[in-house]
Formats: structure tokens, sequence, C-alpha cells
């Protein structure tokens, strides 16, 4: 079971911005060029297949140059990295796909191709454009200018105000922001790993990270400008906990002891087995059940954001009933 959403809280960005965000946003470094964050240049476009399906006839005479080029936004400059060219037929195959002609990697890209019509696509990472090209049989051939624009995000989290999560805990995936008629959203990209860079179309998109395997669930909807990168760390209601059953306070956990977590109102949220299983909870009240030699212990206890903590349940059940009055006491 997932626990419920927090409040709505709005945060404002340099350039992007977060947008009827779902959980406020702990920090936003400024926003960069995003043409800095790619990978390293290749020099000029290869073309890296050739598939002879063509629209017409192909002879030495007839192949026309086409020069492709691509930009982040409609003023940028040339693209130099990082694209992935396609060529296709717009005749469907035999199994309804348009056949693909060919592709080149890299920046500016050429290619030799008899006239007749084709679709262009151009690809950069998730963001992409796609145009119909007329190649005549005479005459000059314009540059085929594509504008992608196209923008990324970096995510990260911290649990509570500041608490860093070890990036092999945290995973995050993009969704479009618009809902389908049945409730649910096109994946636009699924396993994104904390300060990843991630190349989208310009506009806004929704978000979801998870801290853990259980409840800690997080959603927030993210702006994407065009040609800039977004840096956003999202802030989690969630704590990593250490469950022990004890003889004493602090004493040495019990091995072979069997877990559940249960919601306030009895639903269970994690099962696991060992004398001291790591847990990340949503913020909340929660009873942690242990049973141990065919006995139960169980004690009530809180999560409260940002605080990473043991969870100690006592095999003096009297005493774990005092211990869980003391901590509300203290809350």
């Amino acid at each position: 079971m997932r626990m419920p959403f927090h409040p709505v809280v709005a945060v404002g960005l340099t350039v992007a911005s977060l947008v009827a965000s779902l959980v406020p946003v702990h920090a936003q470094d400024s926003v960069e060029s995003f043409s800095q964050i790619t990978t390293p240049p290749v020099k000029g476009g290869k073309l890296t297949s050739f598939n002879p399906i063509i629209t017409g006839e192909a002879t030495p005479t007839n192949l026309r140059d086409i020069t492709c080029e691509a930009l982040l936004t409609k003023d940028g400059s040339p693209m130099q990295h990082g694209l992935t060219w396609r060529v296709f037929s717009p005749i469907p195959g035999a199994d309804g796909k348009l056949p693909l002609l060919a592709t080149s990697e890299g920046g500016t890209a050429g290619f030799q191709l008899v006239p007749g019509e084709y679709f262009v696509n151009v690809a950069f990472g998730r963001a992409g454009a796609t145009k119909k090209l007329v190649v005549p049989d005479t005459g000059e051939v314009d540059k085929q200018v594509m504008v992608l624009d196209a923008g990324g995000i970096m995510l990260n989290a911290v649990s509570g105000s500041d608490v860093r999560i070890p990036p092999k805990e945290l995973s995050f995936a993009v969704y479009a922001a618009e809902v389908r008629e049945d409730g649910e959203r096109n994946l636009v990209v699924d396993d994104v790993k904390p300060n990843s860079v991630v190349r989208l179309n310009a506009g806004t998109y929704h978000v979801v990270s998870d801290y853990g395997t259980v409840n800690a669930v997080i959603r927030a909807d993210i702006q994407v400008e065009a040609g800039k990168l977004t840096r956003a760390t999202i802030q989690h209601r969630a704590a990593k906990l250490t469950l022990k059953l004890v003889s004493e306070g602090g004493g040495e956990a019990i091995a072979d002891t069997a877990w559940s977590i249960l919601t306030s109102s009895g639903d269970t949220v994690s099962e696991s087995v060992g004398a001291f299983p790591t847990v990340v909870l949503a913020e909340g009240s929660y009873i942690a059940v242990a049973r141990n030699k065919n006995k139960i212990y169980q004690r009530d206890f809180t999560v409260q954001a940002g605080v990473n903590t043991d969870v100690e349940v006592l095999l003096d059940e009297k005493a774990n009933d005092q211990k869980a009055a003391a901590e509300d006491v203290v809350d």
C-alpha cells in the first residue's frame, strides 16, 4: 500500500519551473545551456547503415546530395554531436511499417538520395522531430534544417529537508503530462538514475520518484524549456529505518526474526526476515510486528521525514508500550 501524497507546494525556478507540483523541491541550481551537457563531440555525421529500398530508380547520375542539420532552438547553432538521423520511405512495407533507408549518427548528416519523397527523423535522446522531404529531379536542394525544440532535466532527491539519499536507493520515471481517458499517463522513460541527463522535447512532464521499494513515492510536474537543462531536487517525506528485536534497549538484535510493518489502519506494507532488516517508509504512523520462536511482539512507531533511525521491539511487551508512549510525548 502506498501512503497518501502530501499537500501541493509551488516552487519557482530560474528559467524552467516546477508547475502544479505535488511535492516541495528542496533546492534548484541555475539552469545551464543544455548543449554543454552532452556526450563528447563527434566530427561530422557518420553514416552507419544504408538500405537499398528507394522510391525511384538509382543511377550514378541521379543521386542528389542532401545535407541535414538540427538546432536545439530556432535561434541556436547547428548541433555537432549526440544526434541520430533516420531516413524512411513513405511507402509502407509488407509489415505496415515505413522502411528504414539510411541512418547517421553525430551532428550534421549527409545523404545521397534519388529524386522522390522521404520522411527524415532526427532524435536527441528522447527528443525528436520528423519532416517530409521532397528531393527534386533538377535544381538546387535546400539544406534540411530541423528544430528539435528540446531541453532536458537532471533529477535528484533528498529525505526531509536535506538528508542525502544514496543513488542506488532512488529511481525516477518520466511520464507525459496529459492524462488518458483511462486515467493513466504515457510513459516517456523509466528507471532514470539520479544526476543523469534526460533529453526531452520542451513541455511539461510528470515525474515519479521512488525512494526504496515500499511506499515512499513522490510526484511532481516539471517544465522543460528548449535549450536549457533544469536541475531539480525533490524532497521525499520519508526515512530509512532499521528493525531490531532486542531483549533490552540498545541490546543485540535477535536473529531469525520475521517482520511485518502495518499502517495504523492495519494494512501490511512490508515483510522481511532477518536480525536487522532496513526499510524505507513514508512519513506516518506504523506498527512493527516481530515473530520469533512462535512468539509475536509488536510496537507502534512514527516515521518522521529525514530522521533515519532504529526501531527496537522489546521482548517485554509492557516495555514496548512504554517506549511508544514516550516517543509520542517527544513528537
